[in-house]
């Protein structure tokens, strides 16, 4: 049953969005569109809402709002958010309803307001040691508790690998490491460099299962503090070393192995064949790198006969995730990824794609934030869990319908054509 109150703000979000809403609205003015029983309720509660979304249309001034508290979204987000894509499917206004919203504020209420304080604006040139620190502090530095509670025990922010749906997300984040030192072909005395190490769980992993000695280098001091402390604990201090260091500071090679999970969304396309590159020199002949990424799909041809940039970058430097969770953050097609890898020198021997297992881990991730919602606002403020939520939600959307995809890709230093592989390795 349509249980509708006609209100001035509803009947003007009623003709933005159209008829038969799958949720349900709310205004401020007491209005309401949308079924009775709706798996969703989004709750307009400000015209400051409508304000952000007049003056910057598009993703960001409805992220704003929803950070700043102006809209809520009760129940099933992904219900919320999968609505929202079909009714605004490039979530871009078009002039009438533009017009139909800023007549609800006025002329006087059309002034651009101040962004919500977590909003990042870093400063310096792009991917430049300096700029990439402050990105990363960004995100990472938080706090070690809210991702305690949205990460779980092996406190691993990136892509499970699962078995089926029902894994707990631990097993998921422990086959994944499992996964990554077979394909790397781990062994007893070996030394590991893990890029981009987070809270040290490979790196750990590695050592406790595969008797390798393991150097981890992070950005962020929250990480590396935390995982110092987790090594400690664990008994493997002799065994692994978490430093607080730039990737291209790395001296102490050579290495018998390198891992980079999870942080090469941070490198960007000026850095994609320095930090190859300088993978490649830290390796000793025969051994490998796994790198494991976010990546987006190909850019499709346009007309006939003409190539699609593979190459270029996804830069969308006013969408929501660049100004609230990852600024800074390029993804890259992974045929270009594959052609910049063998550029550098490698021998690239297998790929994988894991899109569907990143939407099983972030809606994982998702459950463990509502589930410690209080604890996680108490920790880190209603704010920045906001933005997990709105952020691991829609990701997870975008992962299961194949517009974000997940790639390991697993090259070798093969000198004079010696790869050191088996002929059909068993992952």
């Amino acid at each position: 049953m349509v249980l509708r109150r006609s209100t001035p703000v509803a009947d003007a979000l009623a003709a933005v969005l159209g008829p038969n809403l799958p949720i349900a609205v709310e205004t401020y003015d007491g209005g309401r569109i949308g079924p009775d029983e709706a798996p969703a309720t989004m709750t307009i509660r400000s015209p400051d809402a409508i304000r952000r979304i007049v003056t910057a249309p598009g993703e960001l001034g409805l992220g704003r709002a929803y950070v700043a508290g102006e809209i809520d979204v009760q129940g099933d987000i992904y219900a919320a958010l999968s609505s929202m894509r079909e009714r605004l499917p490039s979530v871009r206004l078009g002039p009438r309803a533009l017009a139909e919203l800023a007549g609800i504020v006025g002329a006087d209420g059309l002034r651009r307001l101040p962004p919500p304080a977590e909003e990042a604006r870093l400063r310096g040139r792009r991917h430049s040691k300096r700029r990439d620190a402050e990105a990363i502090a960004h995100h990472y530095d938080v706090s070690n508790r809210f991702y305690e509670l949205v990460l779980g025990p092996s406190m691993t922010y990136s892509c499970g690998v699962w078995a089926s749906p029902g894994d707990t997300l631990e097993e998921a984040q422990a086959a994944k490491y499992e996964l990554i030192c077979r394909k790397l072909s781990l062994g007893e005395g070996m030394r590991l460099l893990d890029v981009g190490c987070g809270w040290g769980g490979m790196a750990m992993h590695a050592a406790r299962h595969h008797g390798v000695r393991a150097v981890g280098v992070t950005l962020s001091r929250a990480q590396a503090d935390w995982a110092q402390k987790a090594v400690a604990e664990e008994g493997l201090a002799d065994r692994v070393e978490i430093r607080l260091q730039d990737y291209r500071d790395v001296r102490d090679g050579p290495f018998d192995a390198i891992s980079s999970i999870g942080m090469f969304e941070h490198v960007g396309l000026r850095n994609m064949g320095l930090y190859f590159r300088r993978a490649y020199r830290l390796l000793r002949p025969e051994c490998r790198m796994l790198n494991h990424g976010i990546s987006r799909p190909a850019t499709r041809q346009r007309r006939p006969g003409r190539r699609p940039p593979m190459t270029r970058a996804r830069l969308r430097r006013n969408s929501f995730v660049d100004r609230y969770v990852f600024p800074d953050g390029e993804l890259h097609e992974v045929g270009a990824v594959v052609s910049t890898m063998q550029a550098a020198g490698f021998e690239v021997r297998h790929v994988e794609s894991l899109r569907e297992h990143y939407a099983l881990t972030l809606r994982a991730w998702v459950r463990n934030l509502e589930d410690s919602w209080d604890e996680a606002v108490a920790e880190a403020g209603a704010p920045r869990a906001r933005i997990w939520r709105l952020y691991m939600a829609a990701s997870a959307l975008n992962f299961e319908a194949g517009r974000t995809q997940v790639h390991q890709v697993l090259g070798v230093r093969s000198p004079r054509g010696g790869s050191g592989m088996s002929l059909r390795p068993d992952w």
